[in-house]
């Protein structure tokens, strides 16, 4: 499931650059035949989902055979350059999986427990019109079981190319995104549905810092990127840009209206723990696979973090996906399952999955996104139709 930071978001872009593809298939050569073939499909896939109407894409899949890559599209329909090699990407929502493990890790080391209340670690913060964060746990937050309702809604005033323009560089802090959820009732009781709430991640990473003095950022780069050695994952604060190289992202705001350049970030809410994550699909393929093999997290943790509820079936996602904490699994045609966390925002879609083994792993980057839901609902079954053989055939 594609999950956004606003709903109206959940809609990606329509047709507009010529056709510029390349392949890179650094495999073994005694793998190379079906190293290519695997390939092969990947670079297919790319170029159907550019033909439903995507700028441009790109996807790195890394199997036990080898690495391949594809590209498809243009990185900037004003010079028609093609999406350049191992460009850098806003992930979005993906930066929740970062988070959550961090706090899996505090609470591996005893320093607080995923039953903990909210208000034990951040007191006051959750309440009026009904919400109550005595009544709310840390793995309520994580699972998008809390019932809180989201904050993105209150900050994005204007859903046009000249309200982008106009909001895109007002930044909030965790505190205010928090006081504006609580301008609005509860979604349902906690721990009674599932609800996914950016609300939850800007509290989860108010609780990081709760619990270890420091900022989310800064216990994350310390437990996973330094560790992990991810060099090309950056968390970017309120600076707006892309590092060199990336593409441009396009968003179209209304059925039938312009493509908006939509590259600058949208501080409102691409900077917080929700969703502020900058990296490459190299770091990202590599984070999920350390995460799947046990490399940041005990058995315990992993565990916990793996035990999942339905996700209500819809247009906008594969049925039969679920959510555990910071992590959604979705099942494979070929059977069993992957495991990942999709994000978006005005103008990109990222679509990461891992193998349940870890063995083999991809990520998909849509640049562009529509203003109508049908072409979404395509789009968005061609991306992920593209993880699926991607992970069936590696």
């Amino acid at each position: 499931m594609p999950t956004t930071h606003h709903r109206a978001l959940r809609r990606a872009a329509t047709a507009c650059a010529a056709a510029l593809l390349a392949v890179l298939v650094p495999a073994p050569a005694e793998a190379g035949a079906a190293a290519r073939g695997r390939t092969g499909v990947l670079q297919q896939d790319a170029d159907a989902l550019h033909d439903t109407g995507v700028t441009g894409v790109s996807a790195r899949l890394r199997t036990p055979h080898g690495v391949g890559t594809a590209r498809s599209g243009a990185g900037d329909l004003r010079t028609g350059r093609p999406v350049p090699q191992g460009e850098y990407l806003r992930i979005g929502s993906t930066t929740k999986t970062f988070v959550a493990t961090v706090l899996l890790q505090l609470a591996g080391e005893g320093r607080l427990s995923l039953d903990d209340t909210v208000e034990r670690w951040l007191p006051g913060a959750v309440r009026g019109q009904g919400n109550d964060g005595r009544r709310i746990t840390v793995r309520q937050l994580l699972q998008h079981t809390s019932g809180l309702p989201d904050y993105t809604g209150d900050v994005v005033p204007d859903l046009s190319p000249a309200g982008y323009r106009r909001n895109r560089s007002t930044t909030y802090t965790s505190e205010q995104r928090v006081a504006f959820a609580m301008r609005h009732r509860p979604l349902f009781a906690p721990g009674t549905e599932w609800k996914y709430s950016n609300t939850n991640y800007i509290l989860a990473g108010m609780v990081i810092k709760a619990v270890t003095g420091r900022s989310w950022e800064t216990e994350v780069r310390s437990r996973i990127l330094e560790p992990l050695r991810l060099a090309h994952t950056v968390l970017p604060g309120d600076d707006p840009r892309l590092p060199e190289p990336h593409a441009r992202n396009y968003q179209q705001f209304t059925p039938g209206g312009p493509l908006t350049d939509t590259t600058i970030a949208y501080l409102p809410f691409d900077g917080d723990a929700d969703g502020a994550v900058i990296s490459t699909a190299e770091d990202v393929n590599t984070f999920f696979t350390a995460l799947l093999r046990g490399r940041l997290l005990a058995p315990a943790q992993l565990a916990d973090m793996q035990r999942t509820v339905a996700v209500p079936d819809g247009r906008d996602g594969p049925p039969g996906s679920r959510y555990g904490l910071g992590l959604e699994w979705t099942p494979l045609s070929c059977g069993g399952g992957y495991w990942g966390h999709s994000g978006s925002g005005f103008g990109y879609l990222v679509w990461p999955g891992v193998t349940a083994d870890g063995r083999s792993a991809v990520t998909v980057a849509a640049h562009s996104r529509p203003g109508d839901e049908d072409t979404a609902v395509r789009q968005l079954r061609a991306m992920t139709g593209m993880v699926d053989h991607a992970l069936c055939t590696g």
